[in-house]
């Protein structure tokens, strides 16, 4: 991500940031840290939160409301880093501003209607537009779509990814905007899967799975198979994720974030361990400075940001097909669940209460 020219060298941009917690932690961070932004303000509706924040970034003012910091301190570039119920409202207060550039937390939304709303407002603005996914920040991952995509392990097939300890919606979203971006964002077929809600888990303000199995299908024909849960068995002991990408003449495995990868294929039969040298910054700070660079372009790219909203509607697809116990075909729209009715499978047939006969489909 290379950094173009801001406003001809002249001004930094100035930055705010919505919600002190994780995410925008990293951005505070990343702003703090780069010298294309001027680091101005945070709101959180936490005392203490907005305490320690006055302490970790002297000098940056803090307010309990985005709506107060909106009216007295407006900036070029807003960072929306809240739970993602709140993300279409906070960003259309903030669009009502005269902005430069809007960061987005993933997911963007709750529902991917709220997400698809949200970007297609930024469209309108015509604005730069950040969503910050780590794996699309790391050289890693990076550099293993560059392989893929220059077809080093043939044409890919199939993509698994082993996910323990996380859930379909707060790390899901992450593993399948990598799958949606490796594919070029090759349009989605169907998605199926299966959720354990047997104890009740919640995490980051949302319902979630137990455990939980995702298998998606592209139009192209690549299948992603997506295993997460509080107790998946990772099959390569040592790691909390693995993801294996199968392809026609080799095979790629990798760990999440960490920093490496096995490649397998005909130059490296017996499978080479590669280990990357990692970007010299953070992954926000790469995706704030990216951003920077289409305001001083004056080229809005909304490459990441779609993809985020596609990697959103198969996180909704697969709680639906769970729900209602249905594949759900794309494109992604409203759904439309079968009308409930008693079918267990495995149980005998009793001649009689509809159905078909599936040796005569």
């Amino acid at each position: 991500m290379t950094v173009s020219n801001i406003q001809n060298n002249s001004a930094k941009l100035t930055a705010s940031v919505v919600g002190g917690g994780m995410g925008g932690r990293l951005s505070l961070v990343a702003l703090a840290a780069s010298d294309l932004f001027n680091l101005m303000a945070v709101a959180d509706l936490r005392e203490d939160v907005r305490h320690q924040l006055s302490i970790d970034f002297p000098g940056i003012r803090t307010f309990d409301s985005h709506q107060a910091m909106f009216a007295e301190l407006p900036t070029d570039v807003v960072c929306v880093s809240t739970y993602a119920p709140s993300h279409e409202e906070i960003t259309a207060s903030a669009l009502e501003l005269p902005l430069k550039g809007i960061l987005v937390e993933k997911p963007l939304g709750h529902t991917a209607a709220s997400g698809r709303r949200l970007v297609d407002a930024v469209k309108a603005r015509k604005l730069p537009m950040a969503v910050p996914h780590g794996m699309l920040a790391k050289r890693t991952p990076m550099e293993i779509i560059e392989r893929t995509q220059a077809g080093e392990i043939g044409d890919l097939r199939l993509v698994e990814i082993e996910c323990a300890g996380w859930d379909i919606i707060n790390a899901g979203i992450h593993w399948l905007d990598f799958c949606v971006t490796l594919t070029n964002c090759n349009p989605i077929d169907s998605v199926m899967a299966l959720c354990d809600t047997s104890t009740r888990t919640y995490r980051d303000g949302m319902q979630v799975e137990t455990e939980a199995v995702t298998f998606v299908q592209t139009h192209g024909g690549v299948r992603f198979v997506m295993h997460t849960g509080d107790h998946v068995r990772i099959s390569r002991p040592g790691h909390d994720f693995l993801f294996r990408l199968i392809g026609t003449a080799g095979q790629i495995e990798f760990w999440g974030w960490e920093n490496g990868y096995i490649l397998q294929n005909a130059k490296h039969p017996g499978g080479e361990i590669i280990t990357p040298i990692e970007y010299p910054i953070t992954g926000h700070r790469r995706h704030l400075e990216r951003m920077a660079s289409m305001i001083g372009a004056d080229m809005p790219d909304y490459t990441i940001a779609d993809a985020s909203l596609m990697a959103l509607e198969i996180c909704e697809a697969a709680y639906l097909s769970s729900k209602h116990r249905c594949r759900i075909d794309f494109p992604f729209g409203d759904i439309t669940p079968p009308t409930d009715s008693v079918w267990d499978p495995g149980q005998p047939y009793s001649g009689s209460g509809g159905g078909r006969d599936g040796r005569n489909l």
